[in-house]
C-alpha cells in the first residue's frame, strides 16, 4: 500500500483507494483528514499556525503553513478531484500544549480555535478529534476506507 507523507506546513490529496495519507509530529500544529466516501477521495492537511496574517510573505508562498489558506485549500484540492462538501468526514488531531509549559504562546488552543472557527463560518462539521493535552501524535488516512488512526504514546487508535 503506497504511502504518502504530508509533512509539516503540507497537504496531500488523492483518489487511489490504496494510498495511506500520514503525517507524523503533530503537537501544536493541527492535521485536518477529510474523506468523501462516494467519491473515494481524501486529503491530509498539517497546518503550523492559525493566520497567514503572520507571516503573509511565508503565507503566499506556502498557504499549508496557516489555517486560514491551508484549510482552503485542502478543500478545493478535494473537490477538484470529485468530493461534495456535505458528505465530507473530517477528522482533526493535535492542537498540544508542548514547550510551553506556562501557556505563555497557546499555539496549540489558537490553531485548534481558529479551525473551529473557519469550519463554523462556512457549516462544516467534525466528525471526529484528538486535541489538546501535551502529547505528539501522528495521523494516518487509509483513502481507501476512511479509516483515519492516531498513534500517541505507542498507542494507535481509530478516530
Amino acid at each position: 500500500m503506497p504511502v504518502v507523507v504530508v509533512d509539516i506546513a503540507d497537504l496531500a490529496v488523492s483518489a487511489d483507494a490504496g494510498v495511506t495519507l500520514i503525517t507524523y509530529s503533530l503537537g501544536s500544529c493541527i492535521g485536518v483528514s477529510i474523506w468523501d466516501p462516494v467519491a473515494r477521495v481524501g486529503g491530509m492537511l498539517h497546518y503550523m499556525l492559525p493566520a497567514a496574517e503572520l507571516s503573509p510573505d511565508r503565507a503566499r508562498a506556502n498557504p499549508a503553513m496557516f489555517c486560514d489558506t491551508g484549510v482552503p485549500k485542502l478543500f478545493r484540492a478535494v473537490y477538484e478531484l470529485g468530493a461534495v462538501k456535505n458528505r465530507l468526514v473530517i477528522k482533526i488531531a493535535g492542537g498540544s500544549q508542548l514547550l510551553d509549559d506556562n501557556g505563555t504562546f497557546n499555539i496549540g488552543k489558537r490553531n485548534y480555535l481558529a479551525l473551529r472557527k473557519i469550519f463554523w463560518k462556512n457549516g462544516v462539521m467534525i466528525s471526529a478529534e484528538h486535541v489538546g493535552g501535551a502529547l505528539s501524535r501522528t495521523m494516518k488516512l487509509e483513502v481507501g476506507t476512511g479509516t483515519v488512526t492516531i498513534r500517541s504514546r505507542n498507542q494507535e487508535v481509530p478516530l
